[in-house]
């Protein structure tokens, strides 16, 4: 009788610690594919932005004196962006991408014959528009982000997180232009 009793309590231990696992394991999973499905979201408007960059450059192209490194900057980051693999990857490049559209906008106003032209103006609508979309959806992918880091970073999940490699993911941020409102840094 005492045999079949340390019997059972050993095989309830058993399941207890792997059904613990199962449940471990199964929330890794969900966090690491709600954290790409949140960035599958933001990187169709990284692209769409992405995509908008060589009809600025062409448009301040056409207006001479305009500097020069900040357009090969541009170019150099949409090509980069266009080569990423890994999301954070592009998290990191679409964060400088921003500062260099918003220093193009910032230097543009050194020139009133660009700032006259309707090409210019539009694209600068659209991807302001494209960045206000980008804005929205960057609150829910840095959530899904700060869920998963601290996921991944709690016992005992960070045993099993290291085993499946799952590392700390970067948020997307907020430029320092973004963060000026009537000229208060916020």
């Amino acid at each position: 009788m005492e045999n079949l009793l340390a019997l059972l309590i050993v095989v309830a231990l058993v399941v207890a610690l792997v059904g613990g696992a199962i449940a471990i394991y199964n929330r890794l999973v969900f966090l690491n594919n709600n954290t790409d499905k949140a960035f599958a979201n933001i990187d169709v408007l990284l692209k769409q932005r992405a995509d908008e960059i060589p009809n600025l450059i062409e448009v301040v192209k056409q207006h001479t004196g305009f500097e020069q490194s900040v357009l090969e900057k541009l170019t150099k980051l949409r090509t980069d962006f266009l080569n990423a693999t890994q999301s954070d990857e592009k998290v990191a490049i679409a964060n400088e991408t921003a500062g260099a559209l918003k220093t193009v906008f910032a230097v543009s106003e050194n020139y009133p014959e660009l700032q006259s032209s309707q090409a210019f103006n539009n694209l600068q609508n659209r991807v302001s528009g494209i960045e206000d979309a980008i804005a929205d959806r960057r609150e829910l992918f840095n959530e899904t982000v700060a869920l998963y880091n601290t996921g991944i970073q709690e016992f005992p999940n960070v045993i099993f997180a290291g085993m499946l490699r799952y590392n700390k993911r970067n948020f997307l941020q907020i430029t320092e232009q973004e963060k000026v409102y009537n000229g208060v840094k916020f």
